[in-house]
């Protein structure tokens, strides 16, 4: 076995700054990546809550030090403007998002692709307060994915049919929950891995096959007219999430690096984090202490 440590006395001084993002498997990943590095080298880990492409910054910037959950394809441009300062764990969850729909959506509508949100009678089914359009979460505010779904619409043409909201995820996943007990029709912007597929039957609407030569995403710092000058007309990427970091740290303590580029969470893992702060109302540090306890063999496999 390969023991990983460093100066206690060193390491001790040492505050490690993990971001937090808004949404619930990187809330009490971020923790369990902190206490891992606390019980393994000593430093003291720090908390501080970003939006996605602000806490990719905040570490090229020297700010924050540890990035739990880093969706690529949403941030690989992001990653690559931040250049050799970050550093992405080779070790992944392959994810996949898109827009889903309930099983009283497919049974009274008929919808099957996200084309057919088109189609006014259709959208007509998911229109709660009688404006015209249909209701579609399409996520936080904060979220880079967020300003993906309004291309994609934008690109599919559903951005007429449907009233696109952004939320935080807490309230949208009441939602579901409401419209699920009700029988009620819904459709909503999702990922995997996450809770809701375990929760309810839920299914990810059809969508032509990614093509990357069908994507082209305009930065909106870099352009006012970003929504207009960007297309997203396939379904997304194959997505996969990953810890980042920043680079310094291998040099700075590279004790704390090596572990972060051991660290392997399994696509349970993160549906069960976000399960429990979504439907069991833990708090992140607590699901964060139970997920530790229950998986010390899993952890101490890390660093064999």
């Amino acid at each position: 076995m390969a023991l990983i440590t460093c100066s206690t006395g060193v390491a001790a001084a040492q505050e490690i700054v993990v971001g937090i993002t808004a949404w619930p498997s990187a809330k009490v990943s971020a923790y369990v990546i902190g206490q891992v590095l606390a019980e393994r080298t000593g430093v003291t880990p720090v908390y501080v809550e970003r939006g996605s492409v602000g806490l990719l910054t905040s570490i090229a910037r020297g700010d924050i030090d540890v990035y739990p959950e880093l969706w690529s394809p949403n941030l690989d441009a992001a990653v690559s403007r931040a250049g050799a300062a970050v550093t992405v764990s080779t070790r992944s969850v392959t994810g996949k998002q898109g827009i889903c729909a309930t099983r009283a959506a497919i049974d009274q509508t008929g919808i099957k692709a996200v084309s057919d949100l088109t189609n006014p009678d259709i959208a007509a089914a998911f229109d709660s307060d009688d404006d015209g359009r249909g209701e579609l979460w399409i996520g936080d505010a904060s979220w880079f994915s967020t300003q993906v779904e309004r291309v994609r619409a934008r690109s599919a043409g559903y951005d007429q049919t449907m009233q696109l909201l952004q939320a935080p995820e807490d309230m949208a996943m009441a939602a579901v929950d409401a419209s699920v007990a009700l029988a009620q029709p819904l459709v909503f912007y999702c990922y995997s891995p996450h809770h809701v597929f375990v929760l309810h039957d839920v299914v990810m609407l059809a969508e032509p096959a990614f093509d990357a030569a069908a994507w082209q995403l305009v930065a909106p710092a870099g352009d006012p007219d970003w929504l207009e000058h960007s297309r997203a007309e396939t379904a997304w990427d194959v997505s996969s999430l990953s810890i980042a970091f920043a680079t310094r740290l291998k040099t700075e303590l590279p004790a704390v690096a090596d572990i972060l580029g051991r660290i392997q969470f399994e696509a349970e893992d993160i549906a069960g984090m976000s399960y429990a702060l979504q439907v069991e109302r833990k708090s992140p540090e607590a699901a964060a202490h139970e997920w530790l306890a229950e998986h010390r063999a899993r952890i101490d496999g890390w660093f064999e």
